[in-house]
């Protein structure tokens, strides 16, 4: 019985530490607060295949297998012959809460994982908060966090705006 319980512990512990090593050692996180109920903003952000209506450079979004179940596909159509692929990681309709990682994009990063968080802010508003870590891939660091924050900035600004509207 106590091999068993060490043995499990050691293969949970080589999971977690490549689960980490996958993610890269850059992280980035921009966060915004909506003026507007939680339930609300979810609606638009909780779907995995809503970024084309509030992620300026998606023209079209599609996807393939359940939206809301780990393994989902979504295929992010940028324009100019360029595209993004990524798959669903984790999905928390209770918890306002998914992450995903890129299969394919042409920016400079790999092993990027993220995670898109919503939380009641107070007063019928709603924090989301954008996060990632990644490695950069064919450009310096700072370059690779930056092309990150500003695809965040573009999608967080242009929530304000639909909510706002």
């Amino acid at each position: 019985m106590n091999f068993i319980v060490r043995g499990t512990v050691s293969a949970a512990s080589l999971i977690l530490a490549a689960s980490s090593f996958a993610a890269g050692n850059l992280s980035v996180s921009r966060e915004v607060i909506i003026e507007r109920p939680l339930a609300t903003v979810w609606k638009l952000v909780g779907s995995f295949n809503s970024l084309d209506v509030w992620l300026p450079p998606v023209r079209a979004s599609s996807f393939s297998g359940n939206a809301t179940q780990p393994g989902a596909i979504r295929m992010l159509d940028l324009g100019n012959h360029a595209s993004v692929t990524e798959k669903l990681l984790s999905y928390s309709g209770a918890e306002h809460r998914y992450s995903y990682a890129f299969l394919s994009s042409p920016l400079p990063v790999k092993n990027y994982v993220a995670t898109i968080e919503l939380s009641a802010a107070g007063e019928g508003r709603t924090r989301v908060k954008w996060s990632s870590t990644f490695e950069a891939a064919g450009a310096p660091d700072e370059q690779a966090k930056e092309a990150i924050l500003g695809i965040y900035d573009a999608g967080l600004g242009k929530l304000s705006t639909i909510f706002r509207e």
